[in-house]
């Protein structure tokens, strides 16, 4: 049998008491366990009535740490088990603290998992399959990432990577509409869109050069490539070579002789 002689408020954590049993410490509760178990200066606990409050103290310090953790941000329930985990509590403590956090609703996966798409929409132009990657990160279940990714409309898609398209639209002036298209294709995968909807942007975008753009172009880039194979090749050899490569970058047969032509002409 075991008496409570003394309970104190601990000088660091105004929230937390000291109990004291038969005049020696035992151990500590936050001032909700105090209350629901009406602990008080002269009750008598057995030892299964000690258990049963460390318990319950374990898991309101399991859950408190997962609010602070929650107060940051919004969190996935993978997250936070891992939190409390990582921190030393155990799986049935863990496990009640989130169960208790989604009572409350303060955890919701299904939530979490709505406003993490929205957000990588919005702020990274992410493709359903990359946000599925980053769902399961989170940790999310395999149905509600389907049922959250089902939400991402075609026509949702097709207007954000045209978007992203267009962008690198305007910033491709160094480059030709082959070199362009390409660069596109390969941000829109990575960023995790389908190859239908690459094709449908591809399709979608124009992109012309005017014959001075296509000269400045073509001396730009073909002279780089002169001297990369000139250090290696001649004559007829180099001119193929030279002319293979530009017209793999997508420049124009007639505008790749021309400059071939006044390269030799230069030599």
């Amino acid at each position: 049998m075991f008496i409570i002689t003394k309970i104190g408020r601990q000088k660091n954590n105004a929230e937390r008491y000291n109990i004291y049993l038969n005049e020696k410490y035992a151990f500590a509760v936050d001032e909700g366990t105090l209350i629901q178990f009406g602990l008080t200066k002269g009750k008598v606990l057995e030892q299964f009535d000690i258990d049963e409050i460390t318990y319950e103290d374990e898991i309101a310090k399991a859950f408190s740490k997962a609010l602070h953790f929650l107060s940051f941000q919004m969190r996935s329930e993978y997250e936070v088990k891992k939190k409390l985990l990582d921190a030393g509590h155990g799986e049935a403590v863990v496990l009640e603290a989130v169960r208790k956090l989604e009572r409350l609703g303060f955890l919701n996966d299904e939530t979490y998992s709505k406003a993490l798409l929205e957000t990588k929409k919005k702020t990274a132009s992410k493709g359903p399959r990359a946000i599925k990657q980053d769902l399961m990160k989170k940790g999310i279940d395999k149905k509600l990432q389907e049922q959250v990714l089902q939400t991402f409309t075609h026509e949702d898609q097709l207007q954000l990577a045209l978007q992203l398209a267009e962008k690198e639209v305007r910033g491709g002036k160094g480059r030709t509409p082959a070199q362009i298209k390409q660069k596109i294709q390969d941000v829109l995968v990575r960023k995790g869109y389908s190859f239908t909807i690459v094709q449908e942007v591809l399709e979608q975008i124009t992109i012309e050069r005017q014959d001075e753009e296509w000269q400045h172009l073509i001396e730009e880039q073909g002279d780089k490539i002169w001297r990369k194979y000139a250090a290696k090749l001649q004559g007829s050899e180099l001119h193929m070579k030279v002319k293979q490569t530009l017209y793999q970058k997508g420049f124009p047969i007639e505008i790749i002789n021309s400059y071939i032509n006044r390269k030799e002409y230069e030599e």
